[in-house]
This record gives C-alpha cells, structure tokens and sequence, in this order.
C-alpha cells in the first residue's frame, strides 16, 4: 500500500536528516497529518478527479539510480531565444551544469541550500510552510520537503531577466513520487517573472506532487507561469498558493496541453487592500486526458480585485473540469471580481464539468461569474469556408481566436510565441503567423 510505503520512507529518511535542522519539527507535523487523514477519495473538491487508478502503482519514493543529462538532450524544452536564470532537477535532484543561479542582490538558489545555510534561516522562519495548508497532498509534500526553487527578491529589487524552474523525470527510476517544493518572496516593490515545467522523458511515467508558495509584499509584482505538456502517462498535483499585501499585483498563467491526469489546485489570498490578482489558462486535451483547475480567491480587504479566465477545448475523450471559488469577507467592501469559463467539446466523445462558485459576505461589491460548455459557432464556421478557407483550418481558426485573449495576457514576448506555436500544434494546423 502506497501510504505505509511513504510512512516508512519518511521515518529512513528522518534517520538520515539533521533533526536539528530549521523544518523538522514541520517535516513531522505534516506527515503526521498526511498519516491521519490519507490521500483525497471523497472530498466534494476531488468529486470530479479520482487518483485511485494513479494510486494503484508502485511508486519508488528516492531514485535508486543518479540520473544525468546534458544541454543537447533537454534543450528543446526551454526558451532558446530568452536570456534567463535556470533551476535544472533531474529525477528530483539539482543539475548545476544545467543551471544558471544567482546571489548578485538577488537570490536564485535552490531550497536544499537555502535550508542548510544560517543566512536564508530568517526568509525560512518567516515564510516557509506558512500558506500551503493542510491538505493531504499538501502534508505530503511537507513531510518530504527537501529540494526544490528558492527564489528571493529583496525590497526594490526587479530580477534583471525570467527565471526558468524544468523538473525532468528521466525514466531511469521507473515510476518514481516526485514532490518539488519551492518557495517565492517578493519584497515590497519588487519585480520577479518566472516560467515553470514538469518533463517526462523516454517514457517515464512518475507522479509529480508538486507545491509552490508565494509572498507578494506590498506593491510587489510577480508574473508566473506554468507550461503543463508532458507524455500520456504522467501525472501531476500541482498545489500553488499565494499571499498578496497591499498594492500588490500576481497573474498565474496555466498552459495545459498533456499529462495523462493534472490537477491544479491555485489559491489566492488577499490579505491587504487594492491587490490584483490574476488567473488565466488554456487546456488542450485529448487521447483521454484529464486536466482538473481547482481555483480559490479569497478577497479578506477591501477595494481588490480578481480576474479568472479559463479556456478548454477537449476532443477524443478528453475530460476537463474547472471548480472556481471566490470568497469576499465581510470587510472585503468595494470589490471587484470576475471569473468566467469557456469550454468547446469538438467531439461527443469529450467531456467537461464547470462549477463556478461565489461566496459574498460583504455588501458593496461587483461579481460575476458564468461558464459555457458548447461547440464551434456553425454560422462562423460556414463564413470561413466560403472565404475559402478549408473545414479543418476553419476549426482551428475559430478555436485559435476562441483561446487569444488569453495570451494577450502573456508578458514575455518568447513566451509567448512558444505558445501560440503550441498551440497550432494541438490543433493541428499552421496558422501561418506569430503573436
């Protein structure tokens, strides 16, 4: 059974830890947690994604074998046209020769260093396992936090170029639990953009629990966003959860277009007034595929504001599933949030379960929120044709401009053609044009 299996695997490997080191105490807490409540079955926010039939495989908790890659081999999965900072793990390990790290006013580092170094203890103490919740998945991770991003940005400092964080899974340790941890600290006035991926390669098929937290000081800026196009038989819990302070601004920008089971779990919390926060995605899927976003903004001041905006296109069995909560407190007056669902199911074969939700306890707001799950508009696909334009470059078109104003959003121009490129790809046709 996979849960004694990661019990016993914890308690090894606290034999083989510092037990003084700054978490431990948190290490046992959470997977003490994780101990009595086991992995999510029949929560009402799991109702439309079961890990069941994940669950039912060996999974190998520490690779047995030291994987290694080179430039050439992994090349194509980062943005060659883009000057950025690098964070390389391979089957959960570090990569320095893949790397590109730094300490030059700013720190671009990994947690694992961050952990064992005096100097980053007062960043850790102050933030870490702070936000991430008590969830089973969540528990989990903390119980094996060990590796993953640190990312450091001081007060009025902006990181001078992106920052790129790729987690490869090399199949040389056959279904290996991966669980990255990583944590993001922007101080007040402060600039960070930062692109994240989870990479299959030769076939592998691991399980990637995946959790990220992020502070956003006041009048902070961070740009984030996360590339999901992984192999048939991946799978990934991806749990993000973010604090804003006043004046701050966060967007998250979710790509999914692959992975045999993803779910996202992103969180917002809005503890100071006139924050923004931003969620936008695009999903792509078929070959059965499921792709679940389990959105939560919590609005705790007053005067913020929220914008959610999901795109699904699902073809050939695919299954989607958006469950999108907006929370406004009591005190949380004057706010304004949006979020909105759009769906396309090109084949009957596809599938897709929205459920929007708002919970309001204050009395001067602005919310809405709405889905559609349908087809393509019959009327403007027959325009298209009789301007010559062939049926399956019609469809694409039409589903193209459907997804754009999602990448209108994208603020890192060779980002952004990567994903229109992408895109086109899903769809299956050239369009003949970049953004």
């Amino acid at each position: 059974m996979l849960k004694d299996k990661l019990i016993s695997s914890f308690l090894a490997m606290e034999n083989e830890l510092d037990r003084k080191d700054s978490i431990h105490s948190q290490r046992t807490a959470a997977m003490q947690q994780f101990e009595a409540v086991g992995f999510p079955a029949r929560e009402e926010e799991w109702k439309y994604t079961s890990l069941k039939k994940v669950l039912k495989e060996d999974y190998n908790i520490f690779p047995s074998k030291t994987s290694s890659l080179e430039s050439k081999d992994v090349r194509r999965y980062f943005l060659d046209d883009l000057d950025s900072y690098k964070l390389v793990f391979v089957d959960g390990k570090f990569q320095p020769h893949l790397s590109s790290t730094t300490h030059e006013g700013v720190d671009v580092c990994t947690l694992k260093s961050a952990l064992s170094r005096k100097q980053y203890q007062p960043v850790i103490e102050a933030y870490f396992n702070k936000i991430a919740g008590t969830s089973a998945m969540a528990s989990l991770n903390t119980a094996f936090a060990q590796e993953g991003a640190y990312i450091y940005v001081p007060a009025g400092k902006e990181v001078r170029k992106p920052i790129e964080i790729v987690h490869f899974a090399t199949g040389d340790n056959n279904q290996l639990l991966l669980q990255p941890r990583s944590l993001v600290v922007a101080g007040e006035n402060a600039q960070v953009q930062i692109i994240e991926r989870h990479q299959s390669l030769n076939g592998s098929s691991p399980l990637t629990n995946s959790v990220t937290e992020i502070f956003a000081e006041r009048r902070a800026m961070v740009d984030y966003y996360k590339i999901q196009n992984d192999s048939l038989d991946a799978n990934l819990v991806d749990s993000t959860h973010i604090h804003q302070e006043d004046n701050s601004e966060v967007s998250v920008h979710t790509f999914s277009f692959g992975g045999n089971l993803t779910r996202n779990n992103l969180q917002f919390t809005q503890a100071g007034s006139r924050c923004n926060s931003i969620l936008k995605g695009v999903t792509i899927l078929e070959k059965k595929q499921h792709v679940d976003h389990a959105t939560l903004v919590r609005h705790q001041q007053p005067d913020c504001e929220s914008h959610q905006d999901y795109k699904g296109i699902f073809s050939d069995r695919g299954v989607g599933v958006f469950n999108g909560s907006i929370i406004v407190d009591k005190i949380a007056q004057r706010i304004n949030a949006f979020q909105q669902n759009n769906n396309i199911l090109v084949d009957d074969t596809a599938t897709c379960n929205s459920k929007p939700q708002l919970e309001i306890f204050a009395d001067d707001v602005r919310c809405s929120h709405g889905c559609t799950i349908g087809q393509l508009d019959d009327e403007a696909l027959f325009y298209l044709r009789s301007r010559g334009i062939g049926k399956k470059e019609a469809r694409a078109l039409l589903m193209y401009a459907f997804a754009n104003n999602v990448l209108d959003s994208v603020k890192i121009p060779e980002l952004k053609k990567r994903i229109n490129r992408q895109i086109a790809l899903k769809l299956g046709v050239q369009l003949g044009f970049d953004l």
